[in-house]
């Protein structure tokens, strides 16, 4: 089904902001999208916009904080678009997004595209390390932060100071937004209440301002950066387009067969973007309604079941939901339920499946492709393998490692894609697209797999990864990055940051370190991080001080037997069964 407009055809593009920075869809393949009714030719605002016209009094999105309907979502997000382009803020502006799951950050996002901002997907969890170099790379005009975080997981810092810290001294970034804070709450000068902004419009004048600036974009623009999980240096920007974007959420929402009556449950960080695409769009796309929440079932749980949830996806973090107490009253609602982050036991397939709910994975990455679990898919196919590509149009190959050679079906290689929503170049990023990209364009995704013929379907089952990332509880921290960061130490002379089991994040990073002779404690690692301003997801949960670091026979690190010590300690300490 296409989404395109009646009409004239797609017109020519002018140069647009971030063109000389980013790496394009060929012409040949933009067209052959938009023939195929892949690509539409709105933006995500005005797709938002229509979708709130068919569906005005459904429920848009429900949270702890309250709900809103479709209409009611289109008017706010209206008014407060308005409002931020009477700030001075032009189309095409970043602004960083640092906050956490909450009805007014569905709110934030819709009012940031309307204003033609590019909102720029941070973690609330980013510090200083991430943020500035993040903030600096895009010319950042805004940072969007939440109020009241100081001390609360997830944040564990005052955002709002923070954010007035990063933009003292930045040459851009200008304008300190605050979403969350309590109408009398009196913020720091230089930070405005996103909420109050555009009160003095009425709805009409306030639509007519979105309209205008709606009309001076283009589908193909540049509409939202998301980040790498990198694997060197800090995180790489992810160029999304409205037209490619939209769709990756709408083909989402197609191969799980959403209607109008679903209500999805969300409760990894919604502006991750698998919280844009699956949760926060992929609704929207069809009318269904999002319940967001965060990642404590203690709470998760009983508003999902309350609100009727049929579809939920569970991150890594989320595995023991069926042992909660809670679980049994949503399982009385649920048709879908989709796992992701981490290999799948036969034990959780058995007692999801228990309840009645069709269960499958998901495996997807920011860069662009999505592989989810087709609906009639066999048991041995929903458990061995992480399922299809969602579009037609994608392009799998799995390639052996550093080569552009094809393996045989069953072989393990290198998973790369190509597609209609899988980018073609990380932005200002010449030198790491060389390594990234096949000589056809192909995306290098870093994880290992094999396609696996069962029922019908080339399911693609993934076997491990080439890219040095730990992934804990689905945030991916990069070895490197962290190492480098380590080797600053004063008495760090080598390091090395493996990954260690965990049953319930998946992973953790464990420090191996070789020292000068004085001892480096995890206190004294954790400081010495804290001091740089990285996020504490990154930080080592173990350090293992060594006389050296193993090393295979040719000299590189062996990080496999630095994994299978730790491994091995953790079990005879009784951490691991």
């Amino acid at each position: 089904m296409s989404t395109t407009h009646p009409g004239p055809t797609h017109r020519t593009r002018p140069t647009r902001r971030y063109d000389d920075r980013r790496v394009p869809f060929p012409p040949e393949a933009v067209a052959a999208y938009r023939d195929a009714g892949l690509w539409g030719t709105r933006t995500l605002a005005d797709e938002f916009r229509a979708a709130a016209e068919r569906h005005p009094d459904r429920d848009a999105v429900v949270a702890a904080e309250g709900r809103l309907t479709y209409a009611a979502l289109d008017a706010a997000t209206d008014r407060i678009g308005a409002g931020l382009a009477g700030l001075g803020l032009a189309p095409g502006d970043p602004v960083l997004v640092q906050v956490t799951n909450r009805l007014e950050t569905v709110l934030a996002w819709y009012a940031l595209l309307k204003a033609g901002l590019v909102p720029v997907a941070t973690l609330a969890a980013h510090r200083g390390h991430e943020i500035a170099h993040i903030s600096w790379a895009v010319g950042a005009r805004g940072h969007l932060v939440e109020h009241g975080t100081h001390g609360r997981s997830g944040a564990g810092t005052d955002l709002v100071a923070f954010a007035l810290e990063q933009a003292d001294g930045h040459p851009t970034l200008g304008h300190v937004l605050v979403l969350g804070a309590p109408a009398a709450a009196a913020l720091p000068a230089g930070a405005v209440r996103l909420e109050d902004l555009g009160a003095d419009l009425d709805p009409a004048t306030a639509r007519a301002r979105v309209t205008a600036i709606q009309e001076g974009l283009d589908a193909d623009d540049v509409a939202v950066f998301q980040l790498s999980g990198g694997t060197t240096g800090v995180p790489k920007l992810i160029p999304r387009q409205h037209a490619e974007y939209w769709y990756n959420a709408r083909a989402y929402a197609e191969a799980l067969g959403w209607t109008a009556d679903d209500r999805v449950g969300h409760l990894i960080p919604v502006v991750h973007n698998a919280g844009i695409s699956c949760g926060v769009h992929a609704v929207a796309t069809v009318g269904a309604c999002l319940v967001l929440t965060g990642h404590d079932l203690d709470t998760a749980l009983p508003l999902l079941a309350a609100e009727r949830t049929t579809s939920v996806l569970f991150g890594h973090v989320h595995y023991r939901a069926p042992e909660h107490p809670a679980y049994p009253a949503l399982a009385r609602h649920l048709r879908i339920v989709v796992l992701s982050g981490a290999k799948v036991s036969e034990e959780l397939f058995a007692a999801v499946a228990a309840d009645g709910a069709w269960v499958g994975q998901l495996f997807g990455m920011a860069e662009g492709l999505f592989l989810v679990t087709p609906l009639d898919g066999s048991a041995e196919l929903r458990r061995t393998t992480v399922g299809v590509p969602v579009s037609p149009a994608d392009e799998v190959v799995v390639l052996a490692p550093g080569t552009e050679d094809e393996v045989p079906d069953g072989e393990v290689g290198e998973l790369c894609a190509r597609g209609p929503y899988t980018l073609r170049g990380y932005y200002a990023a010449e030198e790491r697209n060389a390594e990234a990209f096949t000589s056809t364009g192909a995306y290098r995704t870093g994880d290992l797999a094999a396609i696996r013929v069962l029922d019908g379907h080339r399911a693609v089952s993934i076997e491990g990864r080439i890219k040095d990332l730990i992934n804990r509880g689905g945030e991916k921290i990069n070895a490197e990055e962290v190492e480098l960061l380590l080797l600053a130490h004063p008495h760090v002379v080598e390091a090395a940051l493996v990954a260690m089991p965990d049953p319930r994040l998946g992973e953790r990073g464990c420090a191996y370190l070789v020292t000068d002779g004085v001892p480096v404690t995890l206190e004294d690692v954790r400081a010495h991080l804290r001091g740089l301003g990285v996020a504490t997801f990154k930080w080592p949960e173990r350090v293992e001080l060594v006389a050296a670091l193993a090393r295979t026979r040719v000299g590189k690190l062996d990080k496999k037997a630095m994994a299978a010590e730790v491994a091995g300690k953790l079990q005879e300490e009784g951490v691991l069964a």
